[in-house]
């Protein structure tokens, strides 16, 4: 399948269900076009079966001519021919625009995710995304699907009605004016189904929502004892999703009965009034078995167009929570006109805080709220929402809102407590832009002190890292983080409480060598552990989201009481947890 044009402005510009949906066939008309066009031959094809059948009776059988009965057999040969080869085109056009249309939405939220990086678990919960991602795109793609049959089945019922209005102006008012009257008949079952479908759709995306929170703290739970708590609330919502299930399916089931009921009562009418029509010989017997040919095939057509309207339904409720992740804009935009980014060894700096980030160092940070260096270190990558108010942190001089947003997120790398693993094979998790290779892979992970994991994997780099890590524990999955951040060796790295989760040996060892593997580089570390800050160059030390001290590690322990008290409580804690 070919890879289409999705920009996404494009798609901004939708903000109803229909315009969405109208955009998407749009994008794939060649294949939603043949796919209407063999479904039009299918069951058209269909529609002249009973015709040549009644003529083969009243002009072959009834006559016994036999060289005219073997015309219209063959003819009859050559449209079921013509019917069994269109069907199979139209299945796989169909096929062809349901995976279309399904990985279109696949990409489309992929980049918007994407677009979104940072901003998007502060915009959307990961359940909606997940659901996004099982759910609704197969309705997406069912109603690309449907098109090809639902169109075909309204140009077969204008055949089949042609053909009637030519034999009997009764019977063909009968089926012109009969067969809306039945669809219409149905409608009043798809509003009630629309919103019992959206209601459900709702409960799914928050079940989604808190089945990964208990699978990511699992771990969390199992310690606090809060499993069955948590447990209980995964049955309350999931008996929640199934009554909705249930009441989706209620409606489901009787909108299913009328899609039988309805078009048989209307067979029966039609065959009735054409048995009666043949009783008093207005028509023939071919002509009857026609008749009766077409009721019956009238079912197929009447039921395509209620599973169209009724996946129709579904479409637009997938596509109104589709357009709303779509609609979503990052918290960092880029500029239209942004200025140069200033060379490189451009000094990084903060003027609210007074915080002076020195070129080719390595500078901790150090709060007695391990919260307010993290949201700085935030606020230095430029990784919180944009406040043009706010051009507070410079590089070389230039705000960071001034600057190209890429250029930006290249030079300047923050990695804090929340980065996951993706899933895939290692070597490809540490060097995820590809261009790294194996060598400074295998040094980044030296400095992060994780060669021990390689060696408990049977694959080493080959090995398959599960979603988020979740096979690895805490103090390896945030080693393997660190591996990857100083894999990239970006200009400038920001590292939140990079050491926060490993022991007291594994620590020193990676911060002596984070220090050796940057050297001359920029790298800010925002800690309270001596062992770390007792490697950096400068630290600086903020009271009241300010810089209250700096020096070195050694320098604030003997000049500044606050930063004594901060890190001699730390010393402690780590003792008392050791002991």
């Amino acid at each position: 399948m070919r890879r289409l044009p999705l920009d996404h402005p494009g798609v901004a510009d939708h903000r109803s269900p229909g315009s969405f949906l109208w955009w998407m066939a749009r994008g794939q008309w060649q294949t939603l076009l043949g796919g209407m066009f063999f479904g039009v031959i299918w069951m058209s094809a269909q529609a002249v079966m009973p015709l040549v059948i009644g003529r083969a009776i009243d002009e072959g059988v009834a006559t016994k001519d036999v060289p005219t009965l073997a015309v219209y057999a063959a003819i009859l040969l050559g449209v079921g021919l013509v019917q069994a080869a269109a069907g199979i085109v139209r299945h796989r056009f169909a096929v062809t625009n349901w995976l279309t249309a399904a990985y279109r939405v696949v990409q489309l939220v992929t980049r918007q995710s994407v677009r979104l990086g940072s901003s998007l678990p502060r915009k959307v919960s990961t359940g909606e995304v997940a659901a996004i991602g099982t759910s609704d795109l197969s309705h997406i793609g069912q109603v690309m699907d449907v098109s090809a049959r639902f169109a075909g089945a309204v140009v077969s019922f204008f055949v089949v009605a042609v053909v009637l209005l030519q034999t009997s102006v009764t019977l063909g008012l009968v089926v012109l004016i009969g067969v809306p009257l039945v669809v219409l008949l149905v409608g009043p079952l798809l509003s009630p189904l629309q919103k019992v479908s959206a209601d459900q759709r709702h409960l799914m995306g928050d079940l989604s929502n808190t089945a990964s929170d208990i699978v990511g703290g699992l771990r969390v739970l199992r310690g606090i004892g809060g499993e069955e708590v948590f447990s209980a609330r995964y049955r309350r919502k999931s008996q929640e999703v199934r009554h909705a299930g249930v009441r989706v399916a209620r409606l489901q089931s009787v909108l299913d009965a009328m899609q039988i009921l309805l078009p048989g009562m209307f067979v029966v009418a039609v065959v009735w009034l054409g048995a009666r029509m043949a009783v008093a010989g207005e028509i023939t017997a071919g002509q009857l078995v026609a008749f009766y040919g077409y009721a019956a095939f009238l079912m197929l057509p009447l039921r395509t167009v209620v599973e169209y309207a009724n996946k129709l339904i579904r479409a637009r409720v997938s596509a109104k929570r589709i357009i709303k992740v779509l609609a979503l804009d990052p918290d960092n935009a880029s500029l239209d006109a942004p200025l140069p980014m200033p060379p490189a060894g451009s000094e990084l700096r903060d003027a609210v805080t007074g915080l002076r980030i020195e070129t080719g160092r390595l500078t901790a940070l150090v709060s007695e709220q391990p919260d307010d260096t993290a949201r700085l270190a935030d606020k230095l990558g430029r990784m919180t929402p944009d406040d043009p108010t706010d051009r507070s942190v410079t590089l070389g001089g230039v705000p960071l809102l001034d600057l190209p947003l890429e250029d930006v997120r290249r030079r300047i790398i923050v990695s804090d407590t929340g980065s996951q693993l993706f899933s895939g094979a290692l070597g490809e998790v540490l060097d995820v832009t590809g261009k790294a290779g194996r060598e400074a892979a295998e040094a980044a992970v030296h400095t992060a002190s994780a060669e021990d994991i390689l060696e408990a994997l049977p694959d080493g780099y080959g090995a398959q890292v599960t979603e988020r890590g979740r096979s690895l524990s805490g103090g390896q999955r945030q080693r393997l983080t660190l591996a990857r951040v100083v894999t990239v060796d970006p200009e400038i790295l920001i590292l939140v409480e990079p050491t926060s989760a490993v022991d007291a040996h594994t620590e020193a060892r990676i911060a002596s060598r984070l220090r050796a593997h940057r050297a001359g580089r920029t790298t800010v570390v925002t800690t309270t552990s001596p062992l770390l800050l007792d490697t950096a160059d400068v630290v600086v030390f903020l009271e009241e989201g300010e810089v209250a001290a700096t020096g070195t590690h050694h320098e604030l322990l003997e000049s500044c009481p606050g930063y004594r008290r901060v890190v001699v409580r730390e010393v402690q804690d780590v003792q008392e947890v050791t002991s």
